[in-house]
């Protein structure tokens, strides 16, 4: 009866689902030194010695200490004395005594390792478990499977309590905290090895450090494999969890709609966007139909119109052959033919309808009349060479609305205005147009700082206004030429003057001779413009003062062949240079000449260096 009051109140004690929290060691239990209680294939059940085998790692301080205080009481060798007096024989006693305190010392040391929170953990983690790792399984067997397995490895968690893997219709938020805490868990089981070195077995400080070392690597490694373990259980859990499957499938599904979705849209866009250009093009074409019906019907009127007039010029000019021919008061064709260009359609009607009632001088004075009535001079006169058809049918000539056009002169002079007044002057277009001084009103040039001054300069154009820009460049004296070319005195007479000197420096009956800045102008001239280029040499001989077409192409002929000389010659071409200020030829002077007189010094500084 004691004996079951004792586990009835052990019951009643015993937490079913409550883990206890176990504190964890910074440093590596196995490298303690100490040997593991139980160790090898007679390792005792200390849970079971003090009757706690129900509750094992569950139990707690308090149990263990109430347990071991009743079984330490119970089995007490001197409470066990009466047992001896059974046994008949010496050594019958002997051996029961022996068994009697063997008992009592193992309740003793199983009672100190499990109320040692370290030396608990260390038995803890070698008491029997199941490592077993669920792999597969069926879909409906997936929460009977790994239900065990996450609360069977939740025992070794650091953090109590755990949480559940739940069920069918367990939320996805709980599901993703699930989830999170098992792929962060953080575990304190030790992992003894049968390796391991007794660190009280060592007879030196340093063997004792070797032996710590290699502990932590035996200890090291079985963390790695446990962490392996409990990460493939949860990959496995995860990968078959009903509910991530589900919540997968949804979001690829809605993936493929917005997918779906999006192409949709884009394809309306695109099938809107050929609608709109459809539509436009539809109206482009109406418009520009309606626009030809309407041009070809205000031809068909103009051609009407011009026809109709040409019928009544030549029925003026048939009606007045008479008064011509007979030259009544001085009429003549001419001014016959200034009323058909003068007088519109309906005036030369009823011109002509007036002459038809009458005849002879009656007919001549309807002629003078209107020609009286025409001046000459007005604006509505028109010149003879006006085609037929294009006086208007009022009988008014086109008048010239066109501004006047802006010179190059009067455009610098706007944008030096702009630039002189700017923004906030006082009266500030006035002052511009009275700067210009051209009678501009304010409005024109309000006009043409919008339309003159943004206009970009024509490209065509351009190597002719770089020539109007460009200033005549000073005369440099060449080392070869002679006194006279390079103070721009004439060559073919010497009694003449020097002022009579012609434009560009080139002197009268001397057209073939060419100054150093003619050859210079020439040489830029041909490397501006390339040979794909149209008109060339027009171009060139515009570049070179004083020059044509044909004495361009014969410099630069003669400018190869010097080059072409002086590649050959070499070292004499050189000495030539260092001797050119004695050289009394111009440039124009034969390469022979100045070859003879280059062979004429070289020799005779050769003679001299051997005397």
């Amino acid at each position: 009866m004691e004996e079951n009051t004792d586990d009835n109140d052990d019951n009643q004690n015993s937490p079913k689902d409550k883990e206890h929290d176990y504190m964890q060691s910074s440093d590596s239990y196995s490298s303690k030194g100490k040997k593991k209680s139980g160790d090898g294939p007679n390792k005792q059940d200390h849970y079971a010695l003090l009757g706690l085998g129900h509750l094992r790692y569950l139990a707690t301080e308090d149990q263990i200490r109430k347990s071991y205080r009743e079984t330490a009481l119970k089995h007490h060798p001197d409470k066990q004395a009466a047992l001896l007096l059974v046994e008949e024989t010496e050594s019958a006693k002997q051996a029961k005594k022996d068994e009697i305190e063997n008992r009592f010392k193992a309740i003793q040391e199983a009672y100190e390792v499990l109320i040692d929170p370290v030396k608990r953990r260390i038995y803890d983690s070698t008491d029997e478990f199941d490592d077993e790792i669920p792999s597969d399984c069926a879909p409906q067997d997936f929460f009977k499977v790994f239900g065990p397995a996450f609360l069977r490895n939740g025992r070794w968690s650091v953090v109590q309590p755990i949480p559940f893997l739940g069920d069918e219709n367990t939320p996805l938020k709980d599901v993703d905290l699930f989830y999170d805490f098992w792929y962060g868990f953080k575990s304190w089981r030790e992992f003894p090895h049968a390796d391991e070195h007794d660190l009280d077995q060592a007879e030196s400080r340093d063997e004792k450090r070797w032996m710590e070392r290699q502990n932590a690597k035996l200890s090291e490694k079985a963390r790695k494999e446990e962490y392996v373990r409990i990460r493939a259980l949860v990959d496995n859990a995860y990968k078959r969890d009903p509910r991530v499957l589900k919540r997968k499938e949804l979001m690829k599904a809605e993936k493929q709609k917005k997918k779906e979705a999006k192409f949709m849209a884009k394809k309306l866009q695109e099938e809107e966007a050929i609608r709109i250009a459809e539509e436009e093009k539809r109206k482009k074409e109406e418009a520009e139909k309606e626009a030809a019906e309407a041009a070809s019907q205000q031809k068909k009127i103009k051609e009407k119109e011009k026809k109709l007039l040409r019928k009544e010029r030549t029925r003026l000019r048939t009606l007045s052959n008479n008064v011509v021919s007979q030259r009544l008061l001085n009429i003549t064709n001419d001014d016959v033919e200034n009323l058909c260009m003068s007088l519109d359609i309906l005036k030369l009607k009823d011109l002509c309808d007036n002459l038809e009632t009458k005849e002879g001088s009656s007919q001549a004075e309807l002629l003078q009349e209107a020609i009286s009535n025409t001046d000459v001079s007005d604006k509505d006169y028109i010149p003879k060479n006006v085609p037929n058809g294009s006086v208007k049918v009022n009988g008014n000539a086109p008048k010239n609305n066109s501004p006047k056009p802006w010179g190059k002169e009067e455009i610098e002079l706007l944008r030096k205005g702009i630039a002189k007044y700017p923004k906030g002057t006082s009266r500030r277009w006035e002052v511009i147009s009275e700067y210009i001084g051209t009678n501009r009103s304010v409005d024109e040039i309000l006009k043409a700082t919008k339309t003159v001054l943004l206009q970009k300069p024509d490209a065509t154009k351009a190597f002719d206004s770089f020539l109007e820009k460009r200033k005549p460049g000073p005369v440099i004296s060449s080392p070869l030429s002679t006194k006279e070319e390079s103070e721009g005195v004439s060559l073919t007479n010497g009694s003449e003057k020097a002022d009579e000197v012609v434009e560009n420096g080139v002197a009268n009956g001397e057209e073939d001779v060419w100054s150093s800045v003619q050859v210079t102008a020439l040489i830029q001239a041909v490397k501006t413009f390339p040979k794909e280029g149209s008109q060339r040499w027009e171009r060139i001989a515009a570049a070179v003062p004083g020059k044509t077409v044909n004495d361009c192409k014969k410099q630069f002929t003669l400018l190869k062949e010097k080059f072409r000389n002086k590649k050959k010659y070499g070292k004499t071409y050189l000495i030539a240079r260092e001797f050119k200020s004695n050289v009394n030829h111009p440039l124009e002077n034969s390469l022979n000449q100045l070859l003879q007189f280059v062979s004429v010094q070289h020799y005779k500084s050769s003679y001299a260096i051997n005397e």
